[in-house]
């Protein structure tokens, strides 16, 4: 049975035989179909060829409307079926996801149009999935009637395996966050799982919802579409898993392509973050003291959770409030160091204890495994601790008290040796790679020093179908004048507007000021965090006239038609005052030119792009932010749109 779309001729070479099948669907096949001819597509389908054929990491640059996603589709489906590896199509969130495997996506499309089955399977990040243990924890501290009801409907809807005794018999995916579309972000928090869950030793891990979707997405043969957060989190954990008995995060695959590939440096920096916590800490280790052991190690044990409580007191005090944010940045000095290094050889003691244990054979081989591996863990993050310089950490305040986050400042060595070392074909695809097609600061930044790369222009009319207004706010209290003039604006385009924020601060500070503004009422706005994302952007979709506000969706949205008619950007979208990015900028002599800057604008060329989705969209994009007083943003900006675009100034009244 041929597995190829093409018959194949195994004394040719396979990449160039897939190629010329690819050239053969874009000319003849998808147009016959009733799709229109892109030249755009061609020519991308052409420089993947080498990318595939020479095992090499590529940028692919490609503007709004160019068809990308349909080429590195067909790429890595049929070198999937070559190699018998399935290929891993990363996206940047989780509302892209959804995006690409929607019935009216691109892979849909493909398999209708060539009528040939693909066996794409979603691997989502854990934290999209319910946990059983906190569900049963919010089920029993429960004060409030609706969040009871809620918790209730939830157990009532489990399947039933999930709490009987009996051997599964049969059993299907459940508990993904997209089976609970009303659950706001901070709902969900308390049921989702989070980091500190300790899924190793959990008795119902293998009725877990998550458990149960990796078992699923594994045996796919063609596509396994995951986050990058996801995908950089099988990278980290790869090593650890194997020595732990298990089975990597994902399924050995042969090649990788990252959608909004410029994204990726984040989801590697937050994968590569450590996050310990004393009352996780200690339940970990304590369990090694329920059976009979050595006095050496229960006093070894004592003690280091007597010096984590030490260090996370030391780390309360010697932290301070962040404003905006629930990040306490850490003021370092001798005793706060002096205390992390304590607790670092406490973790060193109980080690070597361990060691010596495991010879009497007193302690289950497999819970010995486990602590034995958060402790190496713990050690190495407190290590980073000896050069502060190369760090960057900070302390979190949450409702169940303090954790310490830590995470190397630079991940790219890293990246270097653990991704772009391997000889597999590697697909950065994005309209956003380059700054004046420039490669070299997303290249730099990933620890990428060979690469092929390209860019091609989106083949919309932009000169058309987008106009842009320049708000210019003169009043003393600019945050109402900001919030007149942009609900004037809104009733022109009879709301059919996506509004991005920078920030969850800024989008909450707009939702307070609207509340009781007269105007307001005709609208409907839809905030990002009240409920599942693809359920939300579905809503506005499909409610033409409403208003979706959004922190998130500066990438990736795809809303074409009159739904999304108007792109707001409130503010530009500069970095934040976070501790990655404040170690970004004490690295460098220029941080507005080398940090800000670069950040900004390749993030706000994304958020325009989200208004001109096909050749028969049109609107307005409408930019405020205060920078844009500064004659250099400004021209940046300036130089960012589309050529030929209108641009107005606009004032209010």
């Amino acid at each position: 049975m041929n597995n190829y779309p093409f018959t194949f001729d195994p004394k040719q070479p396979f990449v160039q035989q897939a190629s010329d099948w690819i050239a053969d669907v874009f000319y003849e096949k998808l147009p016959e179909a009733g799709l229109e001819l892109r030249d755009e597509q061609i020519y991308m389908a052409f420089q993947l060829e080498r990318a595939y054929n020479e095992k090499q990491t590529i940028f692919a640059e490609a503007g709004v409307g160019t068809g990308k996603t349909m080429v590195y589709l067909l790429y890595a489906i049929c070198y999937a079926r070559y190699t018998r590896k399935p290929a891993v199509i990363a996206c940047a969130d989780e509302s892209l996801i959804e995006q690409l495997v929607k019935p009216e996506g691109d892979i849909a499309k493909l398999a209708k149009h060539l009528d040939f089955t693909i066996d794409a399977r979603l691997g989502k990040s854990p934290d999209q999935y319910l946990c059983l243990n906190k569900l049963d924890d919010f089920r029993t501290s429960l004060d409030d009637q609706d969040d009871d009801e809620v918790a209730q409907e939830i157990y009532r809807s489990l399947p039933k395996f999930v709490n009987s005794p009996d051997t599964m018999q049969s059993f299907h995916p459940y508990g993904n966050r997209k089976d609970y579309p009303n659950l706001n972000d901070e709902q969900w928090s308390k049921l989702g799982w989070d980091v500190f869950q300790d899924c190793m030793v959990c008795s119902r891990r293998h009725r877990c919802g998550q458990t149960i979707s990796r078992e699923h997405y594994r045996k796919s043969t063609d596509l396994v579409i995951c986050s990058h957060d996801f995908y950089m989190e099988h990278v980290w954990t790869y090593d650890a898993r194997k020595r732990e008995g298990q089975l990597p995060l994902l399924p050995e695959h042969s090649s990788v392509v990252f959608d909004e590939g410029h994204l990726l440096e984040t989801a590697a920096q937050s994968a590569l973050t450590y996050k310990l916590k004393h009352s996780v800490f200690e339940s970990i280790v304590i369990r090694l003291l329920e059976g009979e052991v050595r006095e050496e190690l229960a006093v070894a044990i004592e003690d280091a959770i007597s010096q984590s409580e030490l260090m996370f007191s030391s780390l309360e005090q010697y932290s301070h409030s962040v404003p905006a944010s629930d990040r306490r940045e850490i003021d370092y000095n001798e005793k706060l160091l002096r205390e992390v290094n304590r607790f670092r050889d406490t973790i060193a003691v109980v080690e070597e204890e361990l060691v010596f244990e495991s010879g009497v054979y007193s302690l289950d081989e497999y819970q010995l495994k486990i602590v034995e591996e958060h402790l190496e863990m713990i050690h190495l993050a407190l290590g980073l601790f000896e050069n502060p310089d190369r760090l960057i950490s900070w302390v979190e305040e949450t409702s169940d008290g303090f954790h310490l986050v830590i995470m190397p400042k630079l991940v790219k060595e890293v990246l270097e040796e653990r991704v772009f070392s391997k000889s597999m074909p590697i697909v950065f695809s994005s309209a956003t790679l380059s700054l004046n097609g420039d490669f070299g600061y997303i290249a730099d930044n990933l620890g990428i020093t060979k690469y092929l790369s390209f860019s091609v222009d989106s083949p919309y009319d932009y000169q058309e179908k987008m106009k842009v207004v320049i708000p210019k706010l003169i009043s003393n209290n600019q945050q109402a004048e900001k919030i007149e003039l942009a609900l004037d604006l809104l009733q022109k385009s009879e709301g059919r507007a996506l509004i991005l924020f920078p920030s969850r601060e800024e989008m909450e500070q707009f939702r307070q000021d609207i509340i009781s503004h007269p105007k307001a009422a005709a609208f409907r706005f839809i905030f990002e965090g009240a409920g599942e994302i693809s359920h939300l952007i579905s809503n506005f979709q499909n409610d033409e006239a409403s208003i979706l506000c959004a922190v998130t969706l500066w990438e990736g949205l795809d809303v074409p038609g009159p739904s999304l008619s108007h792109v707001m950007i409130w503010s530009l979208p500069f970095p934040p005052n976070d501790p990655v990015f404040a170690a970004k900028r004490k690295d460098t002599q220029s941080p507005f030119d080398d940090v800000d800057m670069p950040h900004m604008l390749l993030r706000f060329k994304q958020g325009i792009g989200r208004l001109i989705r096909t050749r028969e969209d049109q609107g307005v994009v409408t930019i405020f932010g205060a920078e844009m007083k500064d004659t250099k943003v400004r021209d940046k900006i300036l130089e960012l749109l589309p050529q030929g675009v209108e641009v107005e100034e606009l004032t209010l009244g």
